[in-house]
């Protein structure tokens, strides 16, 4: 009886394991179509395809959404757009809040969709909060601010991300030999984050490098 029991257990933990992903994947994917879509409710009616369709095209908003995108990058490429695009950022520089609320989604838009120098370079570790206590790490870069003279002359720009929300950490600077490099992945480290720990990336410990090799480029 316990060995029956047993085995419907690990059935239903594994059908729930399955399951939960699979769920939680089209939750989302379903909450981001219905925003999308919502996209289509601010065009003019005799413009909108679903006002001569007797039913509602889900995803139709995600054409909206490609079609928006490309005018926007054909319009900002040219001197009359790219005149625009600086005419609205000055009205948005001079609003206190929304200013600080731009520039911020603009630098991260463009850190995730634009390859270059504004981009998680590496993941390492960091001795935070305390000392012997580590800290998984994003690498943004050395500091390029212009620094005190009485600070180290060798910073390392990092992003503390937390769990399970990675995008809610903050951004700190380090002394280059405070920080160990570890082989994992940026993807694989993201997973990590969100799991809580509970989903490893496959690294041994010994993928951790010593604090005397060569680190940020």
């Amino acid at each position: 009886m316990k060995q029956f029991i047993s085995k419907i257990k690990n059935l239903f933990l594994t059908g729930l394991l399955i399951l939960i992903p699979i769920f939680v994947t089209i939750y989302v994917a379903t909450g981001m179509i219905n925003f999308i879509d919502s996209i289509g409710d601010i065009l003019p009616k005799k413009f909108n395809p679903e006002t001569y369709l007797p039913f509602h095209i889900p995803g139709l908003g995600i054409i909206y959404t490609v079609i928006l995108a490309l005018i926007t990058g054909l319009l900002v490429r040219n001197y009359i757009g790219k005149k625009a695009l600086g005419y609205w950022e000055r009205i948005v520089d001079k609003i206190p809040l929304v200013r600080v609320l731009y520039s911020a989604l603009r630098q991260v838009s463009q850190a995730i969709f634009v390859k270059g120098d504004a981009q998680f370079k590496k993941v390492a570790l960091i001795e935070y909060p305390r000392r012997g206590i580590y800290s998984l790490v994003f690498i943004t870069g050395r500091a390029s601010h212009k620094l005190p003279a009485n600070t180290h002359p060798q910073m390392i720009g990092v992003f503390v991300p937390t769990t399970p929300n990675p995008t809610s950490g903050f951004y700190i600077m380090v002394p280059e030999e405070d920080i160990v490099n570890v082989d994992i992945s940026v993807e694989d480290a993201f997973k990590l984050i969100l799991s809580g720990g509970m989903v490893h990336p496959n690294s041994t410990p010994s993928n951790i490098t010593s604090q005397n090799e060569p680190r940020v480029k």
